[in-house]
């Protein structure tokens, strides 16, 4: 079984991409090209594949904007190749760039058609789940008409099970406006109890009201968050003496959560902190011009975490969850 390592040292990147290329001629038969994709190795995100320590395969990862990596070059040993192994490289380098926030992946190939041993390239990235963008016929030569697939790197399930609550610093950077309307409309969109739409929101982007409520929050949290979204709440009733004002809230903070993710932030639900005795939550409402038949429920920073995701231990499936009876 192929194991995977990432590759720091440039030189050894250097080293295993050259070990590997050269034994493809079938793929890099032209050596300026292949030198290119040798020296460019040793700046790109660099994963490898060994047994027995001996390297099998590697895969390098190119940043080529603020959402977008690109699989700039893999490659297998042949008697390495249909074991797996270009599959697990491929899954260690999609996790990285999920992780790191990146929303899509690219890589270019010769167009489906044109070489035998191409197909088998072209097959191999269909099965990951890419899928195909565009056909360039200029950008290398007319025998090799450039075939770009994209994927999505982020599903509902993915970004569910990668949200944690977050409470460690944020870089100063400051987030985009239309971020923060993308999160807030997630939030509009929850369900609503018999759609009475009891929920609110309050986007905080400028320092000086961040500043205020954050030298209200004590002990703090979140001060070094570069904007934050407060959650306000109308207790009306949905019929006769029911409401579901509770409801509402909780699915459109999971909505915005979820969403914050999805765009690369990191966040924590904080109510219990806030609407504790000490009632903070009145101080924000105060600084905020909040109405006095609505509550602030729940403050929810946004920013890019400066600090490791750390993960929560959780009870086993069976321990939580069970079919047809208790």
């Amino acid at each position: 079984m192929a194991v995977i390592r990432f590759i720091e040292e440039p030189s050894e990147r250097k080293r295993i991409s050259r070990m590997i290329l050269e034994s493809l001629t079938k793929w890099f038969e032209v050596t300026e090209s292949r030198e290119q994709f040798i020296e460019g190795s040793a700046d790109q995100l660099f994963w490898a594949s060994f047994e027995d320590d001996i390297p099998t395969g590697f895969l390098c990862l190119k940043r080529t904007g603020k959402d977008t990596v690109e699989l700039a070059v893999t490659g297998v040993l042949e008697g390495h190749q249909r074991m797996g192994t270009g599959r697990l490289l491929f899954e260690e380098a999609k996790k990285y760039a999920v992780s790191e926030g990146y929303s899509f992946m690219q890589v270019k190939t010769v167009r489906y058609g044109m070489y035998e041993d191409y197909d088998r390239t072209n097959d191999f990235y269909r099965s990951l789940g890419f899928k195909e963008f565009e056909v360039l016929e200029d950008l290398w030569d007319k025998d090799n008409p450039c075939q770009i697939y994209v994927m999505s790197l982020k599903n509902t399930v993915d970004v569910i099970n990668m949200r944690h609550s977050y409470r460690g610093s944020f870089s100063s950077d400051p987030v985009p406006r239309k971020d923060l309307e993308i999160i807030a409309t997630s939030g509009i969109n929850a369900p609503s109890g018999c759609n009475k739409q009891t929920t609110g929101f309050i986007i905080v982007d400028d320092p000086e009201v961040l500043g205020k409520i954050k030298s209200v929050i004590d002990p703090p949290v979140a001060k070094t968050a570069p904007s934050m979204i407060v959650v306000v709440s109308k207790r009306i009733n949905a019929y006769r003496d029911k409401c579901f004002a509770t409801q509402d809230y909780a699915a459109a903070i999971e909505n915005m959560l979820l969403t914050i993710v999805e765009l690369g932030y990191q966040s924590c639900w904080y109510e219990g902190h806030i609407t504790d005795d000490d009632r903070i939550c009145d101080k924000i409402a105060e600084i905020l011009g909040v109405p006095e038949d609505t509550d602030v429920v729940c403050i929810l920073p946004v920013g890019k975490a400066e600090e490791e995701i750390k993960t929560p231990n959780k009870k086993a499936f069976e321990e939580r969850v069970s079919f047809n009876h208790y």
